[in-house]
C-alpha cells in the first residue's frame, strides 16, 4: 500500500522532457511509482490542472544558524525550495571553539545582516567540531540541507585573534587542512572562502580569508579533492563587476587542484554594461582549459530590496560611502546635510569604483517606504524624483531631507535600473550557458534588507504569465536537475521512481510570489522581510507533507546531506 498518491498531476520531471498527465505513489520516502497507478494508498488527492515538479534546490544560502529557531527554513520551504546549499562565503559556525562564539554571532550580525539578538537566543552554540555542527541540526529541519566549511572558522580556530591581518605558520595551515579534512570526513560539502572588500568582521576589520594568499587557499582546495561528492565555493572583489587577471587565474587554479567544481556568486546581468558577462565567465573558459570548472550564479529575478540611511545596507559598501554612514546617527545627519559630502558622496556613487553598486544610485528611482515623522506623511509609495521636482531639489538632497526628518528611519525602495527589455534578453542568452546556474538568493542573511528565497516562484510565475523567456519544463530543470547535478546530490532533482520524494505541487495559474513586507518573527523580536508562496498547493520532503497551503504542517523530514553518502562527485573534465 503507498504512503500517498498524488493522482491526475501535470507532470513535470525535471529533466526537460514535456509534462505528461500521470499519478505519482510515495511509499517509505521514495517515488514508488509513475504513471495510471491502481494501487491502494493510505492517503491519495486528485491533482487535476496543478503541475507536480521536484522540490527546488537552492545552491546559494545562509541557513546555517535560522535553521536552529526556524527548522522550516521559511519562506523557502513554501516557496518549493525542498534542499539547501549553506555554509558558503567563507562564513559557518563551525568549528567553533568556545571562547570564539561572541566574535562569531557579531560577524554575521554584520557581514550576513543576521539579527545578533537571533544570533544570541536562537542557536544553541553547544558544538566544537563540524560534525558535531552537523549532529545538531539532525533530525530536527524539515528541509535537506548540506553545508561548506567555511575559511574564517578554519583560519579563527587554529590562528585565533592573530586570523585578522596574520599569515599561518607551516604547521598552523597543516591544522587547517586537517581541520578540513575531518569536516569532509563528517559530510561537509567543501570548502567556500571570500575574498571580498564588502565583507567585514563585527569590529570592522576585513574578514580572516581576505588575509590569505594563493598558497592557502590552493592548500585547502586540493583537500577538497581527496573527499567525495565535494565542492568549492569562493567570493572575490571581482564577483560584484568584473574579474581582474589575478582572480580568473584564482578561481580557475583552485577548480583545477581540486578536480572539483567551484561556483560563485553573484554574476549581475545589464544590458548597460555589456561588457561585465562575457569578462565574468572568462573565468569559466580558463578554467575549462585548466582542467577545472567555475560555475556563475545568477538570479533569474530582481529581487525587493529594503534600505536606509539609518541602519547598513548595500549603500555603505560604495567606497567612500561606509565612514559616513557608520557615523552616530546624529552626526551622519549633520554631513549628509553638508552640500560638499553629498557632492562628494555622489562622485565616489558614480565612480568605476562603485560596480556594481552604480546600479543604486539613480537616486531620483527610489520609492518612499515606511515613514516616521509628520513632515513625511503622505509619501508613503511616492517616487523620489517626483517629490524632488515638487522640491525644486536634485534627487539625491530631496531623498536625505526625507530621511532626516525621520532621524534616518526611513525606509527606501530603490526601483532596478536593470528592468529593462534588452537586460531581460541578455539574461535568457545567458542563462542558456553550460557554466550559469539560477541562484543566489542569499536566503537566511541580509534578513531586514532583501528578500531572495522567492526567486523560485517569482521565476515560474514569470515564465508561465509573464515575460515567457523560458517554458515551463525547462524553467523547472534549471531550478531542480541543474542543481542537483552541480552538487552531485545522489537521487534528487528529478521526479523518478526510486528518487527521494521531494516534490512541489502548484498551480500554474497562480504561481507567483507575495510582495515582501516586514515581520518581527524572529529570536528578540528582531524583523525580517517575508514573502507569501501563491499558487502553491503543497510541498512534500522526503515523501512527507511539510507546507500545505502556504503554512507549513509542523512536521520535520529533512535531511543533514553529508558528502559522498548523499552525494557524488561531480567531474571537471
Amino acid at each position: 500500500m503507498l504512503d500517498h498518491l498524488i493522482e491526475n498531476a501535470t507532470v513535470v520531471d525535471g529533466t526537460g522532457t514535456s509534462a505528461r498527465t500521470a499519478d505519482v505513489g510515495i511509499l517509505d520516502g521514495r517515488v514508488a511509482v509513475i504513471g495510471k497507478v491502481t494501487a491502494a494508498a493510505r492517503t491519495r488527492e486528485d491533482a487535476t490542472g496543478l503541475v507536480l515538479a521536484p522540490g527546488f534546490v537552492d545552491p546559494h544560502t545562509h541557513y546555517d544558524a535560522q535553521l536552529f529557531w526556524d527548522p522550516y527554513a521559511t519562506p523557502s520551504l513554501q516557496h518549493g525550495v525542498t534542499t539547501v546549499a549553506a555554509g558558503n562565503c567563507g562564513f559557518t559556525l563551525a568549528p567553533l571553539k568556545p571562547q570564539d562564539a561572541d566574535y562569531t554571532r557579531r560577524m554575521m550580525s554584520k557581514v550576513e545582516g543576521m539579527s545578533l539578538a537571533a544570533l544570541e537566543e536562537g542557536a544553541p552554540w553547544s558544538w566544537r567540531t563540524f560534525g558535531e555542527y552537523l549532529d545538531a541540526l539532525e533530525g530536527r529541519i524539515a528541509v535537506n540541507a548540506g553545508f561548506m566549511v567555511g575559511h574564517c572558522a578554519l583560519r579563527r580556530y587554529v590562528m585565533g585573534a592573530d586570523a585578522i591581518g596574520g599569515q599561518p605558520s607551516d604547521v598552523q595551515l597543516a591544522s587547517m587542512v586537517g581541520l578540513l579534512h575531518e569536516a569532509m570526513d563528517a559530510g561537509a560539502w567543501g570548502f567556500s572562502t571570500t575574498q571580498s572588500s564588502t565583507h567585514s568582521d563585527g569590529d570592522g576589520h576585513p574578514v580572516a580569508s581576505r588575509h590569505a594568499r594563493p598558497e592557502e587557499l590552493l592548500a585547502l582546495s586540493r583537500a577538497v579533492g581527496e573527499h567525495e561528492g565535494t565542492q568549492i565555493e569562493a567570493i572575490v572583489a571581482g564577483c560584484l563587476d568584473r574579474f581582474s587577471d589575478p582572480e580568473i587565474e584564482l578561481l580557475a587554479e583552485m577548480s583545477a587542484v581540486a578536480g572539483r567544481p567551484l561556483n560563485w556568486n553573484v554574476l549581475t546581468i545589464d544590458a548597460a554594461v555589456p561588457e561585465r558577462v562575457p569578462r565574468q565567465l572568462l573565468a569559466s573558459e580558463r578554467a575549462r582549459k585548466a582542467g577545472g570548472r567555475v560555475v556563475a550564479l545568477t538570479m533569474p529575478v530582481l529581487a525587493p530590496m529594503n534600505m536606509s540611511l539609518g541602519t547598513f545596507c548595500a549603500l555603505n559598501l560604495i567606497p567612500g560611502w561606509g565612514p559616513v554612514l557608520g557615523l552616530p546617527v546624529p552626526e551622519r545627519i549633520r554631513r549628509l546635510a553638508d552640500p560638499a559630502v553629498r557632492e562628494e558622496l555622489l562622485r565616489h556613487a558614480r565612480s568605476e569604483e562603485a560596480g556594481v553598486f552604480r546600479r543604486l544610485t539613480d537616486f531620483g528611482r527610489y520609492v518612499i517606504g515606511d515613514t516616521y515623522s509628520e513632515r513625511n506623511a503622505g509619501l508613503t509609495g511616492r517616487v523620489v524624483r517626483d517629490i524632488a521636482a515638487e522640491r525644486g531639489q536634485d534627487p539625491f538632497s530631496c531623498l536625505v531631507e526625507i530621511c532626516a526628518a525621520d532621524d534616518l528611519r526611513t525606509v527606501l525602495w530603490p526601483m532596478p535600473t536593470d528592468n529593462d527589455p534588452a537586460s531581460w534578453a541578455l539574461r535568457a542568452e545567458t542563462w542558456r550557458h553550460a557554466d550559469v546556474l539560477l541562484g543566489g538568493s542569499d536566503a537566511g542573511a541580509h534578513l531586514d534588507r532583501m528578500c531572495g528565497a522567492p526567486y523560485t516562484t517569482r521565476f515560474l510565475g514569470d515564465c508561465l504569465r509573464g515575460r515567457r523567456l523560458v517554458g515551463l519544463e525547462q524553467a523547472v530543470k534549471m531550478l531542480t536537475d541543474d542543481p542537483a547535478r552541480l552538487f552531485g546530490l545522489r537521487e534528487r532533482g528529478r521526479i523518478q521512481e526510486g528518487f527521494h520524494a521531494d516534490l512541489v505541487l502548484f498551480d500554474p495559474e497562480r504561481i507567483d510570489a507575495g510582495p515582501a513586507t516586514l515581520v518581527h518573527d524572529l529570536p528578540g523580536d528582531s524583523p525580517r522581510l517575508d514573502s507569501r508562496a501563491l499558487g502553491v498547493r503543497a510541498v512534500w520532503v522526503n515523501g512527507v507533507e511539510a507546507v500545505r497551503e502556504d503554512a507549513v504542517t509542523g512536521a520535520v523530514p529533512g535531511k543533514v546531506l553529508r558528502s559522498g553518502r548523499d552525494t557524488r562527485t561531480v567531474a571537471t573534465k
